[in-house]
C-alpha cells in the first residue's frame, strides 16, 4: 500500500534530532511557556518575515484569537462581516462564528481552487471588516487585486496559513502578506508537531500582546485578568520539535514540489483535471488535489490497487448541519469542487517508484 502520508517516516527522517529535543525538554523540568517556546516563536517569526509570532495550542485557536484580538482592540465588533472562501475547511468559518462575527462566503475559481478575487467586491457591505484568505492545498491565495480591494475599502487582510508553511508571493512568505495570519502545526501539515499546535504571526505589537494575553486565560500577569481568555498554550515538547523541523521545511517543500512536477508532467487521463500550475515557491503542495467527475470510482480503483487517497473535503461548509441556516444556499463552483476533489499522495518521503505507480494507475483508470 502506498499511504497517503507516512507520518512515521516523515518523523523518522529527523529522528535523532527530535529525540534529542524531546529529551532536552524532559530533562529540563520546564514544560510550558519556557525557553523552547520563546526560541520557536523567534525562529518562526524570522522565517515568516514578521515581527511577532505567538505560539498557541492549535490552528483553530490561532484563528479565533487573531479575530478576538481585533475585537478587543475595538477594530471589530459582533455582527461585523468577514469575507472567506466558500470552499475552505470549516475551521476557518468556525473561528468567525465563535467570535459573533458573520462569515460571508465567496465562491472560488475552478482553475485555482482559491477564492475568486473578481467575486469579492460584490460581497462588501458597510459591515465588512476583513478578508480572510485561505491558502488552501498549499497554494498562495493572495493576488494584487485582493490587496487593492483591502486598501480601497480599509479592510483588514488576514490569512489562514494552516496549509501553506513556507509558501511565497514574490519575495514574501504567506503569513506575512496581510495584517495577521493564523497557522496550524497539526502533525500532517508541511510543518507538523507531534500533536496539535498553532501560532499567530503579525507585525502589530498590540495585536500580538493581546493574543498572547488571551491565550493565557486573559492574564496580563499572574492572577491579573484584563480579558476573559482561554487556555491555549503550546507546550515545550511541541515547540522543541517544531524548531527542529523548521530547519528542514524549505528542503522538504522542494521535494514536494519535485513530486508535484512529476504529476503535472505525467497525469493525462481525460477525466482527471489538475488545478492551474503555479510557480514552485507559490505552491508548497500540502495537498495535491485533482478533480474528477467520477471521483468516488477513481478513489475506489486506486484503493483496490494499493494507493491510499483522501478527499478534501466531502461536504462543503454551507451543507453542514452545524450551519443548517445555510443549507438551502447554492454555491455551484464550491459544490462541484467538493463533489469531485480527490487528494493524491504526495510528500517529501515518497519515492520515485511510488510517484510512478500513482501516475500509472490514475492514467489507467477505466472510468
Amino acid at each position: 500500500m502506498i499511504p497517503y502520508l507516512d507520518l512515521k517516516q516523515v518523523t523518522a527522517s529527523h529522528a535523532e534530532e527530535i529525540q534529542d529535543a524531546v529529551r532536552r525538554v524532559v530533562e529540563s523540568g520546564w514544560y510550558l511557556q519556557g525557553e523552547e517556546n520563546a526560541a520557536f516563536e523567534q525562529a518562526y517569526a524570522s522565517f515568516i518575515g514578521t515581527r511577532h509570532a505567538v505560539a498557541v495550542a492549535n490552528g483553530l485557536d490561532a484563528l479565533i484569537l487573531m479575530l478576538r484580538g481585533y475585537m478587543e482592540l475595538g477594530q471589530m465588533e459582533k455582527g461585523d462581516e468577514v469575507i472567506v472562501p466558500a470552499n475552505t475547511y470549516i475551521a476557518t468559518i468556525l473561528s468567525i462564528s465563535e467570535n459573533g462575527l458573520v462569515p460571508v462566503l465567496v465562491e472560488p475559481r475552478l482553475d485555482t481552487l482559491e477564492m475568486d478575487p473578481d467575486a469579492i467586491e460584490a460581497h462588501i457591505t458597510p459591515r465588512t471588516r476583513a478578508i480572510l484568505m485561505v491558502h488552501l492545498y498549499g497554494r498562495c491565495a493572495y493576488t494584487e487585486k485582493i490587496g487593492e480591494i483591502c486598501r480601497k475599502y480599509g479592510l483588514k487582510l488576514l490569512e489562514d496559513n494552516a496549509q501553506a508553511h513556507g509558501c511565497r508571493f514574490a519575495a514574501r512568505r504567506t503569513g506575512s502578506l496581510g495584517d495577521a495570519a493564523a497557522h496550524s502545526f497539526y502533525p500532517g501539515k508541511n510543518l507538523g508537531a507531534l500533536g496539535d499546535a498553532g501560532a499567530v504571526t503579525t507585525d502589530d505589537e498590540d495585536l500580538a500582546r493581546i493574543v498572547r494575553t488571551l491565550a493565557n486565560y486573559g492574564s496580563s500577569k499572574k492572577y491579573v485578568f484584563p480579558y476573559k481568555g482561554r487556555n491555549s498554550r503550546l507546550d515545550e515538547v511541541h515547540a522543541a520539535v517544531l524548531s527542529v523541523k523548521l530547519k528542514y521545511l524549505d528542503e522538504d517543500n522542494r521535494k514536494r514540489s519535485e513530486g508535484a512536477a512529476y504529476y503535472y508532467q505525467q497525469l493525462r487521463h481525460p477525466l482527471v483535471h489538475l488545478p492551474r500550475w503555479m510557480e514552485p515557491e507559490s505552491n508548497v503542495y500540502h495537498i495535491f488535489p485533482v478533480l474528477c467527475p467520477k471521483r468516488d470510482a477513481l478513489q475506489q480503483y486506486l484503493k483496490e490497487n494499493g494507493v491510499q487517497t483522501l478527499i478534501h473535503y466531502p461536504i462543503p461548509p454551507h451543507k453542514q448541519a452545524c450551519y443548517k441556516e445555510w443549507n438551502q444556499r447554492v454555491y455551484p463552483i464550491t459544490e462541484q469542487i467538493h463533489a469531485e476533489e480527490l487528494s493524491l499522495p504526495l510528500s517529501q518521503v515518497m519515492t520515485q517508484e511510488d510517484l510512478e505507480t500513482v501516475a500509472l494507475l490514475v492514467n489507467s483508470f477505466p472510468g
